[in-house]
């Protein structure tokens, strides 16, 4: 099967005009007045974007359930934004257009469906979801409200990253064969001592829809990555990054996953698998492999040459020929309604600036960004086949048409989650 994005974004415009045009921003008639922006978790890198957001609205308000990260978010802006532990307070704000979350994993679905069901425009971090069919449902959602989403996957704003996947989609290795993904090691740590919850945080409110368990000073924060109960380790992480990047380039969707890992067994540690390796098949016949050793990045390999891609570097011969054998910018086909004239910015925080750009110039035109909820639901959902195969020992078949396992009521049990009683997502 082959993903067909225009089709997508087609059905999609349909849908919202048919629903009537969504409000662009609230607060005013004028279109060119700058629109309210509330920012939801505010550790590092949701004070980033926040912070990049700002250029183009005005933070009215923050919000965070640890309130001496909440105090320090909100001493950042130069305003005097409310704030608040409860992210449906901040929703509940009229003069909020746009949100910004930058919250642990499991919580990014309910937070983008209920902004987006309260009205507001969404810029989420990725890895966009915790499972499959969060996935699912986020998209019926989106398309329901007409929404904007943007998924913090800014490697698609990055020159290098988007001139990779240009070359190798208009043929510059010949038909593309295989693409192998290094994505680095998961820690290891363990046993980590149960802790009376800090005075500053709300513990119940962080765990959301997770199991209700002892406090662990490990579990929280960045570390909450570790665990799968909140995250799945560097396949979901920098995973949702450079397999985001490959499945863009392959242009296709898999049917095949099979595995390998080993995992840590210690009570009250990290519980993501270590050496680990995942190969997938695409339809359309390309081979992909994830492995946790090597060079963090992508290697693109076709029929005649290869292009490896990075954070530092894009190399290769048909890199090199690029000085005699150009591909201007107005010839990139890869999406259709991305703004080609912004300036060509690499490296993590000027793509930021690209990709937040990007997204308030869709706020404006209603098309879809770069990272829309169909190719981030797709791209983390490749992660998430990964992590099941893994966590059953076994290969896998998977219909990304119907998004199921075929005949493997074992596996699709793995789709979703429990979810705790009063953190539901629906």
């Amino acid at each position: 099967m082959k993903f067909n994005r225009r089709r997508f974004v087609a059905a999609s415009s349909a849908l919202v005009s048919h629903l009537g045009p969504a409000p662009i921003f609230l607060r005013g008639q004028n279109l060119n007045s700058r629109p309210g922006i509330g920012a939801i978790g505010l550790r590092y890198q949701g004070t980033v974007i926040a912070n990049k957001a700002q250029t183009h609205g005005d933070i009215l308000a923050v919000c965070d359930v640890d309130k001496n990260v909440r105090d320090q978010g909100k001493a950042a802006f130069g305003s005097t934004p409310r704030d608040f532990e409860d992210y449906r307070d901040l929703l509940a704000r009229k003069d909020i257009d746009v949100v910004t979350i930058g919250t642990p994993d499991h919580w990014h679905t309910k937070m983008v469906i209920d902004a987006c069901r309260a009205g507001k425009d969404v810029y989420c971090e990725k890895p966009l979801t915790l499972t499959i069919d969060e996935g699912k449902l986020l998209r019926q959602v989106v398309q329901e409200t007409g929404r904007v989403v943007q998924v913090g996957s800014w490697q698609r704003s990055d020159h290098r990253f988007r001139l990779a996947v240009e070359m190798v989609r208009q043929g510059r290795i010949g038909k593309l064969k295989k693409v192998e993904v290094v994505l680095g090691k998961n820690p290891t740590g363990g046993p980590f001592p149960r802790h009376p919850v800090p005075s500053t945080l709300n513990w119940n409110l962080w765990q959301g829809q997770t199991p209700d368990v002892p406090y662990i000073e490990q579990r929280c924060h960045y570390l909450f990555r570790w665990w799968y109960a909140y995250s799945g380790g560097q396949m979901t992480d920098w995973g949702a990054h450079h397999l985001d990047i490959a499945q863009w380039a392959i242009d296709s969707l898999p049917v095949e996953i099979n595995s390998s890992a080993s995992f840590p067994k210690v009570v009250d540690g990290y519980d993501v698998a270590t050496d680990f390796f995942v190969s997938y098949r695409y339809a359309n016949g390309v081979e992909m492999t994830v492995s946790d050793s090597g060079r963090n990045g992508i290697m693109f390999s076709g029929e005649q040459g290869r292009i490896f891609v990075n954070r530092g570097s894009l190399e290769g011969k048909p890199v090199e020929d690029l000085s005699q054998r150009a591909l201007p910018r107005e010839n990139w086909t890869a999406y259709a309604f991305d703004d080609l004239s912004q300036p060509l910015r690499a490296g993590k925080l000027d793509a930021i600036v690209s990709h937040m750009e990007n997204f308030f110039q869709s706020l404006q035109s209603r098309h879809q960004p770069i990272s829309d909820i169909e190719s981030q639901h797709r791209s983390v959902s490749t992660c998430h086949l990964g992590n099941i195969s893994m966590r059953l020992g076994r290969p896998l078949r998977w219909n990304p048409s119907l998004e199921k396992f075929e005949g493997d009521a074992e596996a699709n049990s793995w789709l979703s989650r429990e979810q705790r009683t009063g953190f539901e997502i629906g």
